[in-house]
């Protein structure tokens, strides 16, 4: 070969392309996934309607509890408005009729838990067994569920501290009455339909030593309290007595909802 052959044309015509050509297939390929991805952006785009369809709102759980509380909270506050101000309204009725239930209203408010009350009482924190349990926990032939704290949980401690005595009860802070709603929803419980992480800490106004009795006297909570000392489960269990608990005025809904058998022929 030449330094002509080797570097540019020949007299006889233009040196042959040494880049191979496109398929037939390729050629016509890549302008279908273009569409198609193309297509692909729209529907998304109308879909979301202008919003991220993966939101990073809620990529923890603290960041989760902390937002539904905060719309618990804002409907809970609209509500007291509306209370106020129906109060009001009701408040410029003059008849017997309205004076005797309004009456009746104010005896009720204490058993119904819409009166503060404090005193000294008790407290019992449950909460998970630690992680590391839950290997050797397996192995020894426990279900993962024994080292979780359930609904069952805080509910046979509360239903303990009312047999009791307990003139008060709360659950992170919340009023409990009769009412109340507990329910778990993966790693939180909900209460009154806000969700609340672990520990658990449960609160009576009462009797120290008659709670205390009562605790220990409760065959759910015994065997709740025969895992926490179980060392290969060690699923949280305190109860201290308390000078002073606090339990605030229940101030969620009280209206009832509930179903209604159809008719005949419905």
């Amino acid at each position: 070969m030449t330094d002509a052959d080797a570097d540019g044309p020949t007299e006889e015509g233009p040196r042959t392309s040494l880049r191979p050509r496109r398929s037939l297939a390729w050629r016509i390929g890549t302008p279908l996934v273009v569409a198609l991805s193309g297509a692909l952006f729209v529907v998304s785009a109308a879909d979301s309607g202008g919003t991220d369809l993966r939101p990073g709102r809620y990529t923890d759980l603290a960041g989760l509890v902390e937002a539904e509380a905060a719309d618990y909270e804002d409907v809970r506050q609209e509500l007291e408005d509306l209370e106020e101000e129906v109060d009001e309204l009701a408040g410029n009725v003059r008849s017997l009729r309205v004076t005797r239930t309004r009456g009746r209203i104010e005896d009720l408010q204490d058993p119904a838990g819409l009166v503060a009350r404090s005193g000294p009482g008790v407290s019992v924190t449950l909460y998970d067994a630690p992680e590391e349990n839950l290997g050797p926990a397996v192995d020894q032939g426990y279900k993962v569920d024994r080292l979780v704290v359930h609904q069952q949980d805080i509910q046979a401690v509360v239903n303990a501290l009312w047999r009791g005595g307990a003139e008060a009860v709360t659950i992170a802070g919340q009023r409990v009455i009769t009412t109340t709603g507990i329910k778990c929803e993966g790693p939180v419980v909900q209460l009154q339909g806000v969700p609340h992480p672990q520990p658990y800490v449960v609160e009576a106004v009462g009797d120290p030593e008659e709670l205390t009795e009562a605790i220990e006297q409760d065959p759910l909570v015994t065997g709740y309290r025969a895992d926490a000392a179980n060392p290969y489960l060690e699923i949280g269990f305190e109860m201290k007595t308390e000078d002073l608990v606090k339990a605030p005025a229940y101030d969620g809904l009280l209206d009832l909802q509930y179903a209604e058998p159809l008719g005949q022929g419905s």
